[in-house]
């Protein structure tokens, strides 16, 4: 079984990593369940994506605190809306579009009204 979680914990920082760069696919769910699998799956692993640069950048303040500085939670909202933007454009679909804005007015309430802001900005 820790290799099953090894494996999907891999898969997971794939796709947050590829979430970092293509629109409307998100990097924070899958580096939480990437930190998750390796923190079952082996302890080495885990220790290795803790001292990551994108661990730092995207996670330890929020798997610490359960909050995020106000100036990273802006970052984030700015780099994700600007990425899905260009779908919400370009697609011709109308449910698509629907489909995305609504996953943005989500995001929005979600990162505003459930993530806690915390003082301190590095």
């Amino acid at each position: 079984m820790k290799i099953i979680y090894v494996i999907l914990g891999f898969v997971s920082m794939g796709l947050g990593i590829a979430g970092s760069f293509l629109p409307g696919l998100p990097t924070v769910p899958f580096l939480l369940l990437a930190s998750f699998c390796f923190a079952r799956g082996s302890e080495r692993f885990h220790g290795w994506f803790t001292q990551t640069k994108i661990y730092k950048n995207y996670l330890e303040d929020f798997e610490k605190n359960r909050s995020m500085t106000l100036k990273t939670k802006i970052g984030l909202l700015c780099l994700s809306s600007t990425m899905i933007a260009f779908p919400i454009f370009f697609v011709k679909n109308n449910y698509l579009r629907l489909a995305l804005i609504l996953a943005v007015i989500f995001k929005y309430y979600y990162f505003i009204f459930c993530i806690k802001t915390s003082k301190l900005d590095k």
